[in-house]
């Protein structure tokens, strides 16, 4: 897989019928690696090592609704009163993240009104700070430390 931006992490591999698999602490089984996946789960250990989110506050791939579509995050992380703190939408390395990108991501707020939002393909990383009361969104450096 592609070296990405991020710290180097000691994962659990597995392969099987020519498939090799990626073991994701959350969701606590291996799944197929793909090139997403491979920035998912690369952004869950730069969540919970580097930036100190806890395990039991961080959900992944998990169905929403959004104007009454089905869609799905990447990763949520909560505040321990079950608000959410942050959501991540994960691409590919080879998709380049625009406008488009961070309209999805914006969609998905209006469900779920997280305080921060991170974009990244892995290679490039965005940080954003909502501002609820005037529908925006402020970029930042970095993501806060738990």
């Amino acid at each position: 897989m592609q070296e990405l931006q991020f710290p180097t992490y000691a994962f659990r591999f597995k392969s099987s019928e020519n498939k090799v698999s990626i073991f994701d602490p959350i969701r606590k089984k291996f799944v197929i690696l793909q090139p997403e996946e491979w920035v998912r789960q690369h952004c869950i250990q730069y969540l919970t090592q580097d930036k100190g989110y806890p395990i039991s506050l961080v959900n992944v791939e998990k169905e929403l609704r959004v104007n009454d579509l089905k869609k799905r995050y990447d990763i949520v992380v909560y505040n321990s009163d079950g608000s959410i703190h942050l959501i991540v939408e994960c691409k590919a390395p080879h998709i380049l993240i625009n406008q488009e990108t961070f309209d999805q991501i914006a969609r998905y707020n209006l469900s779920l009104n997280a305080s921060y939002l991170m974009v990244t393909n892995g290679l490039n990383h965005y940080y954003c700070q909502m501002d609820m009361e005037s529908e925006r969104y402020n970029f930042l450096k970095d993501i806060p430390h738990y």
